[in-house]
């Protein structure tokens, strides 16, 4: 029974990998390639790694496979993110058929750090200078 678990997890995490190789080649920009890679991936290793350690079936193995899983979990989004981040300071292009840049106007120029919005995440630039342009002046003191 054991030997049919490993290698189901095993084959199901080579296709997640070989997915992954597809989508490297068949997806349109670099965004979309980065995210299609990091997730199938990080799946495939992940699944490939388990079946190992019910393999050897061995305390030290499986704490090894538990520290990989667990760094591989944990630092491939951060990584991704970065990475995308990186390029898309550096003017990388989104797909020709892409409608929305949701940061486009978003980022301050000398700091590259993301503007704070009042309102909330999901309200839009344009969203926010129609808020500021309804605003009303602050009232003056009248007790002058």
């Amino acid at each position: 029974m054991t030997e049919w678990i490993i290698i189901f997890l095993s084959t199901v995490g080579a296709l997640f990998i070989f997915l992954a190789a597809v989508g490297l080649v068949r997806m349109p920009d670099f965004y979309l390639r980065v995210s299609v890679t990091r997730k199938a991936v990080t799946l495939g290793v992940g699944l490939v790694l388990v079946s190992a350690a019910t393999y050897f079936n061995d305390i030290s193995v499986t704490s090894r496979v538990t520290a990989i899983i667990l760094f591989l979990f944990l630092t491939a989004p951060v990584a991704a993110h970065v990475i995308t981040r990186a390029a898309y300071f550096t003017g990388t292009k989104l797909w020709k058929k892409s409608i929305i840049d949701d940061l486009k106007g978003r980022y301050q120029d000398k700091t590259i750090s993301l503007e704070e919005e009042e309102e909330g995440i999901n309200s839009s630039p344009s969203e926010k200078k129609a808020s500021k342009s309804k605003e009303t002046p602050p009232e003056q003191d009248s007790s002058r």
